[in-house]
């Protein structure tokens, strides 16, 4: 991470624009946060319901290009090509995209004090921003709008979200057409490319995906051609690169609609258990995104009360840079995290790999990854993120002894070592044989090869069978009280990962408590 550069000192505020100073021209600001298309956008489809004047605004908010906005460079490019996309999505209509930059309740509630209406699609947020949120609320009269499938009012139970959701699913998508409104835009000297010098934007990352709603589509299109060999490419990380989706990071900026996905795979893939697994993954989708508004402490409190600070007492700073930074001596690891830094990408088997090296293995605190992750992703959604990295370290009192053997993955994900010897070249000579132990490695062999293991490539930070054995003892020592806090309704509802399919308490069956088999995607049924 880097230091913020220096905001930009002539950026422009309302007052500086004198197409707002008259109520009389005033309408419907669309402010655009995430959703960054105007295909199926609700927020907007509101505006153009509610009056003849609709002006779409970005903000360029400051705080997420300092260091503590968590994210990474790449990210910020994606980000700006897809507002350069969604402006021309805005041209086709008649109007364009206005750029403001600063604190966005300042900016909003200036155009509210002008007589403007604001309007935003309802959708949740990390930390930062559903404080902010909360305050063009509150401050600047934002009305957000719902429309993204979720349940947002005060509710016991969540029966019955299945059918919520899959009625939100097959539901006719929002349309706007340029006859439909005026659609205003406010001349400034600001555009992405302005703000990414200011604010020295340099992407470091290779193999990034291009941002903005046509590559998206066209993604979605190809995915959708090639489905049928979806479920062998999600395991092993060098077939998930191309074999997978790889749409995340257009759902998680909202240039395309998780429900026009859902559409055009229902409607143009063919039948086929790729499919049904790729439909299945979309529900989970929004089931975590629910999760995420039912209860934001995801973000950074412990689901299981027991667990809060459970490796607090172990914090290395040393075991955490080696982590970081690809260096435990597990090759598997290593190739994953330093695929993550490079590439801003990881599939979700790796990413829970190295979630549960880190919190079982190495038994160091959960949240110190799970921002290191959110930094690096392009994809870097908060509601998918850190239910992930809490689920996957145990810290949700559920699957508590689901732990990941890197060894194993290695002669299960990468038999023939091509994901290792490209993101961990120094051990790029060595048999394949070697790889899940290259400790193990008779010096023989390491000089015949030359490759020496201490000096070219570290011994394992942590011996795994110790380590294993001391995360289980550990977690069996709690696991009774994890239970018990799990019977508590306020606990049990937001660790719950399901309706059905679970055993009491929401621990895992026989079946699901090893972290190492190749499971299937769940069934509709469980939501």
């Amino acid at each position: 991470m880097t230091e913020a550069a220096t905001p930009i000192s002539t950026a422009p505020t309302i007052d500086a624009i004198p197409a707002v100073d008259a109520a009389a021209e005033s309408g419907v600001v669309v402010w655009h946060r995430r959703g960054l298309r105007t295909a199926d956008h609700p927020a907007l489809t509101a505006a153009v319901d509610t009056a003849d004047r609709v002006l779409p605004l970005f903000v360029f908010d400051p705080t997420f290009y300092r260091d503590s906005g968590l994210a990474c460079d790449a990210r910020s490019e994606f980000l700006h090509e897809s507002l350069a996309a969604l402006d021309s999505q805005y041209d086709s209509l008649g109007g364009g995209l206005t750029y403001a930059h600063g604190d966005p309740v300042e900016i909003l509630s200036r155009f509210r004090d002008q007589g403007w209406q604001v309007v935003a699609s309802a959708e949740p947020t990390g930390r930062y921003g559903r404080e902010r949120d909360n305050a063009a609320a509150a401050e600047a009269d934002v009305e957000f709008v719902a429309g993204d499938g979720l349940i947002r009012e005060a509710a016991d139970t969540r029966e019955g979200w299945s059918d919520h959701v899959e009625a939100w699913f097959t539901a006719d998508q929002h349309a706007v057409d340029s006859g439909d409104a005026d659609f205003v835009t406010l001349e400034t000297p600001l555009t992405p490319d302005r703000v990414a010098d200011a604010y020295d934007i340099d992407p470091t990352k290779e193999r990034v995906p291009r941002g903005g709603r046509e590559a998206g589509r066209r993604r979605l299109h190809h995915f959708a051609d090639s489905i049928r060999s979806y479920p062998g490419n999600i395991s092993a990380p060098s077939d998930a690169e191309d074999g997978t989706s790889r749409l995340s990071p257009y759902l998680r900026f909202g240039c395309l609609s998780v429900r026009e996905v859902y559409q055009h795979i229902d409607e143009h893939a063919p039948d086929c258990r790729g499919k049904q697994m790729f439909i299945s993954r979309l529900y989970w989708n929004r089931h975590y995104t629910q999760k995420l508004a039912d209860w934001p402490g995801w973000l950074d409190t412990a689901v299981n009360p027991v667990m809060e600070e459970f490796h607090a007492d172990n914090h290395d700073p040393a075991l955490v840079d080696a982590w970081k930074q690809g260096q435990t001596g597990y090759p598997m690891v290593d190739a994953s995290m330093r695929c993550l830094r490079e590439t801003g990408w990881l599939n979700f088997r790796m990413r829970a790999m190295c979630a549960s090296f880190l919190c079982d293995l190495c038994q160091q605190p959960w949240q110190i990854g799970a921002d290191w992750f959110y930094y690096h992703l392009i994809d870097a959604d908060p509601a998918i993120n850190y239910t992930q990295f809490q689920t996957q370290a145990g810290v949700v009192g559920t699957n508590m002894l689901r732990i990941y053997n890197p060894r194993k993955q290695v002669r299960d994900n990468d038999p023939d070592g091509e994901f290792i010897r490209e993101w961990v070249p120094e051990l790029r000579p060595l048999p394949d044989k070697f790889l899940d132990q290259p400790e193990k490695t008779p010096l023989a062999v390491q000089d015949e090869y030359g490759v020496d293991i201490g000096d070219d490539y570290p011994y394992p930070i942590v011996e795994y069978e110790a380590a294993r054995e001391r995360i289980q003892t550990k977690l069996e020592a709690v696991r009774d009280d994890a239970r018990r806090a799990l019977q508590r309704p306020e606990v049990a509802e937001r660790a719950s990962l399901s309706r059905r399919g679970r055993g009491s308490g929401g621990q895992p069956s026989a079946d699901e408590a090893t972290a190492d088999t190749d499971d299937d995607q769940a069934s509709l049924s469980e939501f």
